[in-house]
């Protein structure tokens, strides 16, 4: 069975995987998740549009303790992980990150399975190779 997007709606495509804002054409407020109505203005005229799969880590901490449900810890146990905010230029995205990480640091979107059935999105640290100055 292959596995399905946790929520469809997170993205405007997969592969590359971006992820699906919506944009204002009224105050140019950009958000993440897409949504109907501006947060900025309440404004109506808004548009879905993909978002940069490239950013920056604003800010980062480690989960050391297991959330409340609806998260399931795997069978093998809860075990701590990076999330943070990263910087997309328009909007900053709230997400798990992959690896260790600094503020500062260039980040690139990936698919993160969360169950054999099932994927979410995250960051992944940019290897040093490939950080566009």
């Amino acid at each position: 069975m292959d596995s399905v997007a946790i929520d469809a709606t997170l993205f405007a495509q997969l592969d590359p995987p971006l992820l699906a804002g919506s944009g204002c054409a009224e105050c140019d407020v950009v958000v993440f998740p897409a949504a109907n109505r501006c947060p900025g203005c309440a404004g109506v005229d808004v548009v879905r549009q993909a978002l940069p799969g490239l950013g920056t880590v604003w800010t980062w901490t480690r989960q050391s303790f297991a959330p409340k449900p609806p998260f399931e810890a795997p069978a093998s146990g809860f075990e701590p992980f990076v999330v943070g905010y990263v910087d997309l230029g328009s909007v900053l995205v709230e997400s798990r990150i992959v690896g260790e990480v600094a503020i500062g640091d260039q980040v690139e979107l990936c698919l993160l399975d969360v169950s054999d059935a099932e994927f979410t999105f995250a960051f992944a640290k940019v290897p040093s190779e490939r950080v566009s100055s």
